[in-house]
């Protein structure tokens, strides 16, 4: 399975975060690509069997948390995904609010069958993400 990993980093923390979760989809056998939304071709990431799209978390501290602008367009590009699998996940200091379910919507407005949300408060994989990949068979 081909999975695309892509995400908005502004300091780092949730580009490392990427990589090793990708560590986790390649050790599970799967191919994976890992790129930035600035970087990260819709057409490509369209054509992967699963697709993981990340976020570090705007906002006042605990309130009007939200994806950054750059991740959002980027899934409104996308092409439709009918059906495949995938994920939304974001980095964090002090909370994320619902930015996570907002991510999910506007990836499933694409087709896509969301069914990992998860949330990371440093720059490693987020907890839960390997069952996730496992599920993927």
């Amino acid at each position: 399975m081909n999975v695309a990993i892509v995400f908005d980093s502004s300091t780092g923390r949730t580009r490392t975060a990427a990589e090793q979760m990708a560590g986790v989809v390649r050790a599970a056998g799967h191919e994976c690509s890992v790129q930035s939304v600035q970087d990260a071709g819709p057409a490509t990431v369209s054509a992967a069997d699963a697709v993981c799209i990340g976020s570090w978390t705007e906002g006042l501290f605990v309130v009007l948390q939200h994806a950054t602008k750059a991740t959002m367009e980027f899934i409104d590009r996308l092409g439709p995904l009918d059906g495949k699998p995938a994920a939304v996940f974001c980095t964090y200091k002090l909370a994320v609010g619902g930015m996570l379910p907002k991510m999910a919507a506007r990836l499933g407005e694409r087709g896509a069958n969301v069914t990992g949300q998860f949330k990371s408060r440093g720059a490693f994989a987020a907890e839960g993400f390997d069952d996730w990949v496992r599920s993927l068979g």
